[in-house]
C-alpha cells in the first residue's frame, strides 16, 4: 500500500529564482518571510519553455482578453470564474519517481480559487531526495504565457475574492530546497490557480500549459539526474 508523506524541506544555500521572475514595472510584496516575485516566468525557468498558449500574433484575442461582458467570457454566473479540466498530462519521466496531477476542485467562487493536487510517488525500493522543493509540486510555478500561476493552497495572497486575479507579485525566497520520499511513498501538495496581475479579467478563459523541473539530488543538493515535466489545463 503506498503512504502518503508531506515531505519535509530541507532550504540550502543554492540560488533558486529561474521560474518565478519579476514581472516588469510591478511591485512585490513580502509574504512569509520570503523574498523575490512571481510573474512572467522566462525561458528555460522552472515555469516556462515556450509553450504554444497564446495566439503568436500580439492580436486583442489572446487568452485573458475580456470585454466586460459576463455572458460567455470570464465570469460565467454562479462562479468567480471557469471551470478547470485537465486537456493533456506528459507521460512519467526517466527518473525513480512519478509525477502526477488531478483537478480537486473545478471552480472558483466567491470563497476559493480553483485547486489542483500534485503528487510525487516513490515507488522503488529506495529513499529519494528531490528538488526545488516548491516547483517540483508547481508552487509558485506560472503558465508559459505568464497570465496564470499556482500558489500554495489556503496562502492569504493580494487578490479579490470572487475574481482570484493577483493585485502585485508574490515573493519567494532563492534558496534550493529538498525533501526525501522514502521507499513507496508519496509526497502530495494541493496548489490554487491565480491570474497574474498580467492577466486581462478574472481567471481568464484559454488553454495554459505549466512545466518544471524536476531533480533528482544528492545529499549535496546538486541535482544528480532531472526531467521536465508538465500538463495543460482548459479554462471555460
Amino acid at each position: 500500500m503506498t503512504r502518503r508523506m508531506s515531505g519535509l524541506e530541507t532550504p540550502t544555500r543554492r540560488r533558486y529564482l529561474r521560474g518565478v521572475g519579476g514581472l516588469g514595472g510591478l511591485g512585490c510584496v513580502a509574504l512569509g518571510g520570503l523574498a523575490g516575485c512571481v510573474g512572467r516566468p522566462s525561458d528555460g525557468g522552472d515555469g516556462s519553455n515556450g509553450g504554444d498558449g497564446s495566439d503568436g500574433d500580439g492580436s486583442d484575442d489572446l487568452p485573458g482578453s475580456d470585454d466586460g461582458d459576463d455572458s460567455g467570457g470570464t465570469r460565467p454566473s454562479g462562479t468567480g470564474g471557469p471551470g478547470v479540466t485537465l486537456v493533456s498530462v506528459d507521460d512519467d519521466v526517466d527518473l525513480p519517481i512519478e509525477p502526477s496531477v488531478e483537478v480537486v476542485r473545478e471552480a472558483a467562487t466567491e470563497d476559493h480559487p480553483p485547486r489542483l493536487r500534485t503528487t510525487l510517488s516513490n515507488a522503488g525500493e529506495e529513499p529519494v531526495r528531490v528538488g526545488e522543493g516548491r516547483a517540483v509540486h508547481f508552487e509558485y510555478v506560472a503558465d508559459d504565457d505568464g497570465f496564470l500561476v499556482l500558489l500554495p493552497a489556503d496562502g492569504d495572497y493580494p487578490a479579490e475574492p470572487d475574481c482570484w486575479r493577483l493585485e502585485e507579485g508574490i515573493a519567494t525566497t532563492e534558496e534550493y530546497r529538498t525533501f526525501e520520499i522514502g521507499a513507496g511513498e508519496s509526497s502530495e501538495r494541493p496548489v490554487d490557480l491565480y491570474a497574474t496581475p498580467e492577466a486581462d479579467g478574472c481567471l481568464p478563459v484559454g488553454e495554459y500549459r505549466f512545466e518544471t523541473t524536476l531533480s533528482v539530488v544528492g545529499s549535496d543538493a546538486e541535482p544528480e539526474s532531472s526531467a521536465r515535466w508538465g500538463f495543460s489545463i482548459l479554462l471555460e
